[in-house]
């Protein structure tokens, strides 16, 4: 069988002519659909600079309540994350910064080629 091959699954017709909410086709009362990851959906994309930003805060203020309210290992916990979207933070405006140097040299060639010509 060739695995590189993608196989077209067409739904079953659904019984009493009932529909779901979600479109499903399943007969379970489960949630689970045949790929996983179509349903998976983030609250909050991470990729996004600004809200790296606000959840970086949200864990430093728990923290700080933490510690006020003398629980150093939950303190300690939420610093963690808290370490965690800094450098997730850090890495998005390295890759910010690098996007914006590659335009800038992009359009100081694409000058210079217009000033030879």
């Amino acid at each position: 069988m060739n695995n590189n091959r993608r196989r077209n699954f067409r739904p079953r017709s659904q019984k009493n002519n009932f529909r779901r909410r979600n479109g499903s086709v399943n007969s379970n009362s489960s949630n689970f659909s045949g790929n996983v990851n179509v349903n998976y959906n983030r609250n909050g994309s991470m990729n996004n600079v600004y809200n790296v930003e606000k959840a970086m805060q949200k864990f430093n203020q728990l923290a700080k309540d933490a510690q006020t309210n003398g629980d150093p290992i939950l303190a300690q916990n939420y610093l963690q994350h808290a370490d965690h979207y800094l450098r997730k933070y850090n890495e998005l405006n390295f890759k910010k910064e690098d996007l914006t140097d590659k335009s800038k040299v992009s359009e100081n060639s694409s000058i210079e080629v217009k000033e030879k010509t």
